[in-house]
C-alpha cells in the first residue's frame, strides 16, 4: 500500500508496521503504534514531512525518539507499509514492539548515518535486529562506482601504454 501526499489509509495499517516515507534523496522509517500515530528516530534537524531541511540529518550526530501523528512526519511526501525482513527475521510480538518502542519515547540518542539511523532504530524495534538497507545499498553503489573508476583508469593505462608501444615500434622503425 502507498499513498500519495495527504492521504492516509491508516485503516490498512497495523500497530508494528514499518512506514517508509520517501523524502528528497533518501527514506524515513518509523514505526506504526496504533491510532494514527507513529514513533520514529528523529535528528535534532528533522522537520517533519520536511524534504531538504531532513536530508541535513546526514551531519547530526543526535536525535530523539519521537511519537507523532503519522500525517504530520508523512507531510506532503509519499510512504508505504515496507515490513520487508519479515520473511528473513522473526517479528517480535506486537504488544513487545509496541511496549518499547513507546518505552523510547523522549530519549536522546547518538545519531549515526552509517549505524544508528531511523531504519536501524525500526528494524530494531521489529525484529531484534538493527538493519539499514539504504546504508548497505549507498556503500555497495559506492563500492561498486569505485570499482568503475579503478576500471576506467587500468583501460587508460592500457590504451596508453599500448598507443606508446605502437608509437615506439613506428619511431624505430
Amino acid at each position: 500500500m502507498c499513498s500519495v501526499g495527504p492521504k492516509y489509509y491508516e485503516d490498512d495499517l497495523q500497530p508494528g508496521d514499518l512506514i517508509e516515507i520517501f523524502r528528497f534523496g533518501y527514506e524515513h522509517w518509523a514505526i506504526y503504534v496504533g491510532n494514527g500515530y507513529v514513533i520514529h528516530l528523529a535528528p535534532s534537524c528533522e522537520i517533519a514531512g520536511a524534504g531538504f531541511a531532513s536530508f541535513m540529518s546526514v551531519v547530526d550526530d543526535k536525535a530523539w525518539v519521537k511519537k507523532e501523528l503519522l500525517r504530520d512526519v508523512v507531510g506532503d511526501n509519499r510512504y508505504r507499509v515496507n515490513n520487508k525482513h519479515d520473511d528473513k527475521y522473526s517479528v517480535l510480538p506486537v504488544a513487545k514492539v509496541i511496549r518499547e518502542a513507546e518505552r523510547r519515547v523522549g530519549q536522546e540518542c547518538q545519531y549515526k548515518l552509517s549505524s544508528e539511523n531511523c531504519e536501524h532504530f525500526v528494524t530494531e524495534l521489529r525484529y531484534g535486529v538493527p538493519r539499514s538497507d539504504q546504508v548497505r545499498t549507498a556503500v555497495i553503489g559506492a563500492s561498486i562506482a569505485g570499482l568503475g573508476l579503478l576500471s576506467l583508469g587500468a583501460i587508460g593505462a592500457f590504451i596508453a601504454t599500448k598507443n606508446k608501444r605502437q608509437r615506439d615500434r613506428e619511431e624505430y622503425q
